[in-house]
């Protein structure tokens, strides 16, 4: 019996004889994904949960036929975290807001600027018989943690446990983030990066990339810079920097049983090999899509109203300048 096994990490196969049980099925995806707790999902389109609660349970005994399979494996988390997007939200690109590489006055669902095309771009990637996608991260304020969330650890609603990680990791090296790095005190920049209203940015993105010691690729949209945190990792995943916001890219399999590129997202491989450099060209071309598309917002230049007092200010500079000044912290878009 062979079964395809898709994780946080990428996809595999497993070879198991008749007589396997479910032990021995979770303890060869123990050591396939480095998981120590998870959930699996199989069937297509709409995965269903496998049923693991009884170890010795033969796997022929369980109702479904797993030979040629692909299971889903999600790692456990919170029964009030387990409520993905639906995919008509991730397919759709959303409103787009500021971010910021340090602490920031402005809320992101604060800021709104359509993007000009509803649908997402996708770029056929032949190399890994399947399709580069844009997924789509909400406009929450947490997108940079939900974008990372979803290659590492394999679901978006680990916010709270990866700003728990930067804000322990700031306490534990304090010579590695100073306070003038941080442009702030240390405790206060802990506190604000534990409330969901913070956004995330190079200074997260370098933390989160050491703690799992995986690359992690950002590309600008407006200059399709690529910025690359933690080099010299064996894994890489990617995230889309459009100036006021992040997403996620991913491969999505073309491959029987899928007749479209489109694939469900738990399918996805979001972490990839160091050494893959069609990943990084496709990616690349996929947001180039997106600059043509004007999927960016160059934050030094735009114009942004104080909603508090009304005055208008100049880039988000001019914004953190005036919420310094007066308390401010309620801005939108000028129109």
């Amino acid at each position: 019996m062979r079964v395809r096994v898709r994780g946080p990490a990428g996809q595999s196969t497993i070879t198991l004889d008749a007589t396997a049980t479910v032990a021995d099925l979770t303890t060869l995806i123990k050591e396939q994904t480095g998981l120590a707790s998870f959930d699996l999902k199989y069937g297509y389109p709409q995965p269903q949960p496998l049923d693991l609660s009884d170890p010795t349970q033969k796997l022929a005994e369980l109702g479904v036929d797993l030979n040629g399979e692909q299971l889903i494996v999600n790692s456990k988390k919170d029964d009030s975290a387990e409520t993905p997007p639906s995919t008509s939200q991730q397919d759709t690109l959303p409103t787009q807001t500021i971010h910021t590489t340090q602490p920031s006055p402005l809320r992101e669902s604060s800021l709104i600027k359509p993007p000009d095309d509803s649908d997402p771009p996708e770029v056929p990637s032949p190399e890994h018989a399947g399709t580069v996608v844009l997924r789509i991260m909400p406009d929450d304020n947490s997108c940079l943690f939900r974008a990372v969330g979803s290659a590492v650890i394999g679901g978006m609603d680990a916010m709270t446990e990866l700003r728990s990680i930067v804000a322990q990791t700031i306490q534990a090296q304090p010579d590695e983030y100073p306070e003038v790095v941080l442009e702030r005190k240390t405790d206060d920049y802990c506190r604000w990066i534990q409330s969901e209203d913070a956004w995330g940015g190079a200074i997260e993105l370098s933390i989160l990339s050491k703690h799992f010691a995986v690359e992690i690729c950002s590309i600008d949209v407006q200059t399709l810079r690529v910025d690359r945190f933690n080099e010299g990792q064996a894994t890489k995943c990617f995230v889309v920097y459009s100036g006021i916001h992040y997403d996620a890219i991913a491969l999505s399999p073309s491959d029987p049983p899928f007749t479209h590129a489109y694939a469900p997202p738990d399918f996805d491989t979001r972490i990839f090999e160091a050494g893959d450099s069609f990943i990084l060209e496709r990616a690349l071309e996929l947001c180039q899509v997106l600059q043509k598309r004007h999927y960016y917002t160059d934050t030094t230049s735009f114009q942004i109203r104080c909603n508090t007092c009304g005055g208008l200010f100049v880039g988000e500079k001019g914004a953190t300048e005036h919420a310094a000044q007066t308390g401010h912290y309620d801005f939108g878009e000028a129109q």
